[in-house]
């Protein structure tokens, strides 16, 4: 089992900064992929990045050059700076860990971890 506990949210001006921390608990030495998802009201939750514990990140095109995601594995932690926000940033930002696990006929799945959320809420 592991649990996350994400900080950091808060309000900000358009082009501000903000850095959200994530805390992982429990069972880290599983945790293969960590990283940041958000949802706006009304919308579906989308990501946000990813990293592996290889180093391997994964976002798309609307943060990348702005969010950068990194990670300490001594800490159990993980981070997201975000710079030059915008207001179509403002949303829920959930903390993410994914675990795998082979079920009984040897198939290898990844499963969820989530944190309660923090908001992040940019002014324009």
């Amino acid at each position: 089992q592991v649990q996350l506990v994400e900080s950091g949210g808060g309000l900000v001006h358009s082009g501000g900064s903000l850095r959200l921390s994530c805390a992982a608990s429990g069972s880290t030495s599983d945790i293969k992929t960590m990283g940041w998802f958000r949802q706006a009201p009304g919308k579906q939750r989308e990501l946000v990045t990813t990293i592996t514990n290889e180093g391997v990140t994964n976002q798309p095109d609307s943060v990348k050059g702005r969010f950068t995601i990194s990670r300490d594995n001594a800490k159990n932690a993980v981070y997201l700076q975000m710079n030059s926000l915008k207001s179509e940033d403002t949303a829920v930002y959930y903390c993410y860990a994914e675990v795998p696990y082979t079920s009984f006929d040897g198939t290898e799945y990844g499963k969820a971890y989530w944190g309660q959320g923090t908001q992040v809420t940019v002014s324009s």
